[in-house]
């Protein structure tokens, strides 16, 4: 139901963890996430703690669907003075190409607890469907 498209985004990751490199909208970070089929629904679930709704963007065009998120610093007071930060800011992004038999036109999505949840419907074309058997009498025989 879906391709990866970008096989070194692993790489990435790991390597912004040991730099410390946040993303920006050049080159942003990717987002952890879970794909998995739920009935007649396929979801994909990313994390994206401590995210505002409003900074979170998607859109999907024929069949890439792209999630771009932005974590912003918390607005701080004159005298606080950071001592330790570890939580990653900066701009999260995550692009998919999604399967022809995906219904791209009713995708939905959630944002609850730090976790977006996009529902796309099974496109009906794609569900398993019985075939009619029909016998030699069913068809017209044409004689020469």
């Amino acid at each position: 139901m879906l391709m990866r498209t970008d096989p070194f985004r692993e790489l990435d990751r790991l390597a912004q963890q040991l730099t410390g490199v946040t993303g920006t909208w050049s080159r942003p970070s990717a987002m952890p996430m879970d794909a998995y089929r739920e009935g007649e629904d396929y979801v994909i679930a990313l994390d994206l703690p401590g995210v505002a709704k409003d900074a979170i963007d998607i859109d999907v065009e024929r069949n890439m669907l792209t999630v771009r998120a932005e974590r912003r610093p918390a607005a701080k007071a004159d005298d606080v003075q950071m001592e330790l930060s570890e939580r990653p800011l900066g701009v999260f992004s995550r692009q998919l190409v999604l399967a022809d038999t995906l219904d791209t036109e009713h995708i939905t999505a959630d944002y609850e607890a730090g976790v977006l949840t996009l529902r796309i419907p099974i496109a009906e074309r794609a569900k398993p469907r019985k075939i009619a058997i029909g016998g030699a009498s069913d068809h017209k025989q044409i004689s020469g």
